[in-house]
């Protein structure tokens, strides 16, 4: 399954938020008004809850700055990937979404495409306030 968040311009350069979304504890910050759990592991990794869903852990798998960050799930039972693009705007602003790569059975999908959709939109948002 994949889902595509809409682009949205941050009031930070291309640079500043790489450093921004490379630190976990912001993610904090992002998450949907929804959220009952934050904690943040380690430097690269965080779990977090949302109402009515099961606790999530996230890990940066893997960082291209300053364009590029792959945050991946820790669950066998819930692989996917969220990747965060970062384009250079102009000097104060970027362009920043999401996308969601995850595999899963045809029910899960149907199950969580909704909820997903609206999660990855709400942080690209919540980035477009930075």
């Amino acid at each position: 399954m994949k889902l595509e968040s809409p682009k949205v311009k941050a009031g930070k350069g291309q640079q500043e938020m790489f450093a921004y979304l490379t630190n976990v504890e912001n993610y904090d910050e992002l998450m949907p008004e929804s959220k009952e759990k934050f904690q943040a592991i380690s430097q690269d990794t965080f779990l977090f809850q949302l109402k009515g869903m099961p606790e999530i852990r996230l890990k940066i798998k893997e960082t291209k700055e300053p364009e590029l960050i792959v945050l991946g799930s820790t669950s066998d039972k819930f692989p996917f990937n969220l990747n965060i693009h970062i384009a250079e705007d102009q000097a104060n602003s970027s362009e920043v979404f999401l996308d969601f790569e995850g595999n899963f059975n045809p029910m899960m999908s149907m199950m969580i495409k909704g909820p997903l959709k609206k999660f990855i939109n709400t942080l690209s948002e919540n980035i477009a306030k930075k």
